[in-house]
């Protein structure tokens, strides 16, 4: 107890509910930011002169800064502390979302999603500090967390479409007054209380980020450049191999920038693969959905010709939808156990995407299919982030997040590149347009990969069951205990259910 009072700071709040409304007020800020960009792409794009696949490799760009940096913010909290890296993940995103606004142009557009690709870091420290400071409100907290997230994101949209209705570069403004608040949300809350050690590994730092940025230029420009042309097959040797050496360097370091050896717990492995899977196509999806629906009919054969404001109305009924899964999810894993919510998320994603294929034609039709897409969203975010936490000890808790956020955030990129690769195949030859079988592709790919999540999930055993006896592995943070067993934590509740 003397450990958590001492680590307390002069404004900081309590561990009890003040502590979560700060979170809230910076989950919030990450969900305007993640919201509100997406449905002004369009307009966006005929000021700035963007065609539709460069629309969608600014999407591709932001979830690319989302996979480099996921593994930086959370190793760099490891050591420095969650809250001082949390403070300078919001300056960095608060400073791209100015530069957004004032600046408006296509370079500033590609500088400021990157910038604000360090939200990503918020959730692993977040987390970090809640399990420290009340372990009690670990399931409940994480739930709300992401409820909070995802209606921010619709409100986001909705609000920057409203702005956008004279001029599209207005709604680029909905994040700046946001930032402010979660800047001062930052400042009040305390640091957790494990301990701290070890160094940051640049060699492998270099590598992943190196490996990633070449394994997602070839998804994205593979249909560009050819997928058999020496460009594009250099590319994707030099990036196996740079990935490669990477995880070599990982499993061989004392000090790991992502601890290859904790995806031996094989629930935290199981947990990636499927987050990473759900990710891909409930994610990786949304810059396509807001180009399919502001798509004109008239010119395209397809599509709802809707504004700005009409797309972040649908967007806000997609997270609304997601809402109601986060929330539930806490309550259905305990009637249920967590491996049937863990594989609900994925079938029901599966069950979305295939309605997308062969009902599009309407706009209801096209509105169930999202919502059901939406809901999905709400039920693999909610769940996948709780057993990661769960999987380690309480002094691994960010860096377990933080490895289900690189599954998730690598996920959404290479779907987002996928998709965008099928997008460039099948675009109309003189226009920015896209075939409609475009879409089709995409969303069978959605679906499929899906498909492969929920079949991982059902590998998925809760603590105490047989077969899950943990696995040690090596990079754990100081005052780790050999051999101690990453069981339920405080606050708890064993999810067996029979299901295990």
């Amino acid at each position: 107890m003397s450990t958590r009072i001492s680590q307390f700071r002069p404004g900081a709040v309590s561990s009890g509910p003040g502590m979560l409304a700060a979170m809230a007020v910076v989950v919030l800020f990450s969900g305007i930011v993640q919201g509100y960009l997406t449905p002004l792409l369009p307009g966006l794009g005929l000021r700035l002169h963007i065609g539709s696949v460069g629309q969608n490799n600014i999407y591709l760009l932001s979830q690319l800064a989302f996979a480099v940096m996921t593994p930086l913010l959370s190793r760099l909290g490891d050591l420095y502390g969650h809250r001082k890296l949390l403070r300078v993940a919001l300056a960095m995103v608060a400073g791209g979302s100015l530069l957004m606004a004032a600046w408006p142009s296509a370079v500033t557009l590609a500088v400021g999603v990157v910038l604000q690709g360090a939200l990503v870091g918020f959730f692993p420290l977040l987390v970090g500090i809640l399990r420290s400071r009340a372990p009690e409100r670990n399931r409940t907290g994480i739930s709300l967390l992401v409820g909070v997230l995802l209606i921010s994101i619709g409100v986001g949209g909705l609000v920057a479409g409203v702005l956008s209705e004279q001029q599209a570069a207005k709604g680029l403004w909905t994040a700046v007054p946001v930032a402010v608040l979660a800047v001062v949300a930052g400042l009040l809350l305390p640091d957790s209380a494990v301990p701290r050690g070890g160094r940051f590994h640049f060699g492998a730092a270099a590598l992943l980020t190196a490996g990633l940025v070449a394994l997602v230029l070839v998804l994205a420009q593979g249909s560009v450049w050819g997928w058999s042309s020496p460009l594009t097959l250099g590319l994707a040797v030099a990036a196996v191999a740079v990935l490669a050496a990477w995880a070599a360097v990982e499993y061989r370091s004392a000090h790991p920038l992502v601890s290859v050896r904790m995806l031996g717990n094989p629930r935290l492995a199981v947990v990636s693969g499927y987050t990473f899977c759900a990710a891909f196509g409930t994610i990786g999806f949304l810059g396509a959905n807001a180009l399919f629906l502001g798509a004109s009919p008239a010119e395209t054969g397809y599509g709802m010709g809707m504004g700005s404001q009409t797309i972040a109305a649908v967007s806000l009924g997609m997270v609304l939808a997601g809402f109601v899964g986060s929330t539930l999810s806490p309550r259905l894993a305990r009637w249920t156990g967590d491996r049937a919510v863990l594989a609900s998320g994925c079938l029901l994603a599966a069950l979305g995407f295939l309605s997308m294929i062969f009902f599009h034609d309407t706009l209801a039709e096209y509105l169930t299919a999202a919502v059901v897409v939406g809901l999905a969203t709400g039920v693999f975010e909610s769940i996948s982030r709780t057993l990661s936490a769960e999987a380690v000890e309480e002094h691994e808790t960010a860096l377990a997040v933080g490895i289900n956020e690189l599954a998730l955030s690598l996920g959404a990129a290479i779907g987002a590149a996928v998709i965008g690769a099928f997008f460039a195949a099948h675009e109309v030859h003189g226009t920015t347009h896209i075939e409609v079988s475009g879409f089709r592709w995409a969303w069978g790919a959605c679906a499929v990969v899906a498909l492969l999540g929920g079949a991982a999930a059902l590998r998925y055993r809760s603590p105490g069951a047989a077969g899950t006896e943990p696995v040690q592995h090596s990079g754990s943070r100081p005052g780790s205990r050999p051999g101690s067993r990453p069981g339920p934590q405080p606050g708890h509740v064993s999810q067996e259910g029979g299901l295990a």
